[in-house]
């Protein structure tokens, strides 16, 4: 099956995750050949305003400072997805429930693989508009 439905099937138990409270992370990694950029990082968010995530771009060069920005989980959903397979082959959802791994293959076919869950709770830092706001 084409990754790109694949992965929508995937996105969909990050959504499950979200609104189960279960979801604690997600990492985009194994990058083809070796670009600046390292890793992509989503973190829970929980604020009045409702759940969004923080996504952090790490970079292997020292020079090059890493980026974070607050994003939907929509809007995030299009930055991770235009990122794969130009950038990196594999995501993986970690949850409280379970850790989901979705891969790209050379050839461009997706695949989605579930095991135990390397996180047994979910940090949730409040939003910095929310501090600002006590």
């Amino acid at each position: 099956m084409p990754y790109q439905d694949v992965f929508v099937q995937f996105w969909n138990q990050v959504e499950e995750s979200v609104e189960e409270g279960s979801f604690a992370k997600l990492t985009m990694a194994k990058t083809i050949g070796k670009p600046n950029l390292k890793n992509i990082f989503l973190r829970p968010v929980y604020s009045k305003n409702g759940f969004k995530v923080l996504l952090k771009f790490r970079y292997r060069s020292k020079d090059t400072e890493d980026r974070e920005e607050e994003l939907t989980l929509d809007e995030a959903f299009e930055v991770l997805k235009s990122h794969l397979k130009s950038h990196f082959f594999s995501v993986i959802l970690f949850s409280t429930k379970k850790d989901v791994l979705f891969k790209v293959n050379r050839k461009g076919a997706g695949s989605i693989t579930e095991t135990e869950p390397s996180f047994s709770m979910v940090i949730q830092p409040k939003s910095d508009i929310d501090t600002d706001m006590e």
